[in-house]
């Protein structure tokens, strides 16, 4: 017979290990290459030393001559705290019961919960990965009419998301905060909300509901804006990604020389480059073109790649048109303070009553923060 506490053991026995290994293996390549450990977490931070600089310690000398100085680094503290990723599915106490004696019926139950909450997380997980911590996902720029809005992109926005509106003046209205997305029009750009927005919208930001300013710090941070984790970019230049402006005239040979003066001025080899569907299309024109190998399998994730100087192109819906991103991989780290897991009450049940509804819910946890450890190492062409 199925029970509440049968459907507990279950996911914690069997769905948990399938569940995290779909979100750490299957979400983008970017996020399959780059390391995810639980070194640098301390309490609920993250705390990450790096080397700005250093000399000495390695000098050819004559033999009566004194030994080199010890080797001085110059060392640049990130400290920031865990971001709080949840993700939750809920099952009726009325399914339950009906499959309370069918235990395939209970089965796909739990498989098309544990279905949604995966999709979800991964389409979510990857666009934060690129975002800048903020969670916009795009601006108003007016209305097309009743509920429908025109928006600067619709690449983060679907059907059945729920979303919160900040009006353009600081503050969040009542009307627009916890509001449904059910309809999108990628050719026309416009977002359809299951309620009209009274107050004035146009400049008005569209965040996940609950998830402003609370995102994993993505590449959308790096690339963008005048300050990294604390620190000025100018100020401090090694929080400064090396930044070409292509003129909208996209070479080889322009890729190339990013590549070469990463490598020869920041000490940094690039094995991944990101782009976005539009502009990987370009890349492939170009390869072509100089009579290149188009499509190749890249061996560290698995996946069909069009390559530049033997280094993999990978398109993702939330790159931004007109840039292409050239990145170490070995300089990103997710650090978490444990991988995904269930959210369990002091007697260890997963399963609980949701309060005021006939319904059980269980909570999917992790405690993460994306964190490059060479800003400066990275690069982008962009106006491409």
């Amino acid at each position: 017979m199925i029970t509440v506490e049968n459907a507990d053991k279950a996911l914690k026995d069997y769905y948990l290990d399938a569940v995290s290994a779909q979100l750490n293996d299957n979400i983008s390549p970017f996020f399959s290459a780059i390391e995810k450990n639980t070194n640098n977490v301390f309490g609920k931070d993250v705390k990450i030393a790096v080397i700005r600089e250093g000399n000495g310690s390695i000098s050819a000398c004559a033999e009566d001559a004194d030994l080199p100085d010890p080797y001085k680094n110059r060392y640049l503290d990130i400290t920031l705290p865990l971001k709080n990723l949840y993700g939750t599915i809920e099952v009726s106490d009325k399914a339950l019961r009906a499959s309370r004696d069918k235990a395939g019926a209970f089965v796909n139950l739990l498989d098309a919960e544990m279905e949604g909450l995966v999709q979800c997380a991964k389409r979510n997980f990857r666009r934060m990965l690129f975002g800048d911590g903020t969670g916009l996902m795009c601006t108003i720029t007016g209305s097309a009419g009743g509920k429908v809005y025109n928006v600067d992109k619709v690449e983060s926005s679907f059907v059945g998301q729920c979303v919160d509106v900040y009006p353009s003046t600081s503050g969040v209205v009542n009307d627009s905060y916890g509001v449904y997305i059910v309809a999108v029009d990628t050719s026309a750009k416009t977002v359809t909300f299951s309620r009209e927005i009274i107050d004035t919208v146009t400049g008005g930001k569209i965040y996940p509901h609950g998830g402003k300013d609370g995102e994993l710090i993505g590449l959308g941070a790096i690339f963008d804006g005048d300050t990294l984790y604390g620190y000025s970019k100018t100020a401090e230049p090694y929080f400064a990604p090396y930044i070409v402006d292509a003129e909208n005239k996209l070479t080889e040979e322009k890729m190339c020389d990013l590549m070469d003066t990463l490598e020869e001025q920041f000490n940094s080899s690039v094995n991944m480059i990101i782009c976005s569907y539009k502009t990987r299309k370009k890349i492939a024109a170009l390869v072509a073109d100089n009579k290149r190998v188009v499509n190749s399998i890249d061996a560290h994730t698995g996946v069909g790649a069009v390559t530049v100087n033997g280094v993999p192109v990978y398109a993702d819906k939330y790159c931004p048109d007109g840039r292409i991103l050239f990145l170490n991989t070995d300089d990103f780290c997710l650090n978490q303070l444990c991988d995904w897991e269930w959210l369990e009450d002091e007697g260890g049940k997963i399963l609980k009553q949701v309060s005021g509804k006939a319904a059980y819910g269980a909570t999917l946890v992790k405690y993460a923060e994306l964190v490059c450890k060479k800003p400066c190492a990275q690069g982008m062409l962009k106006n491409v």
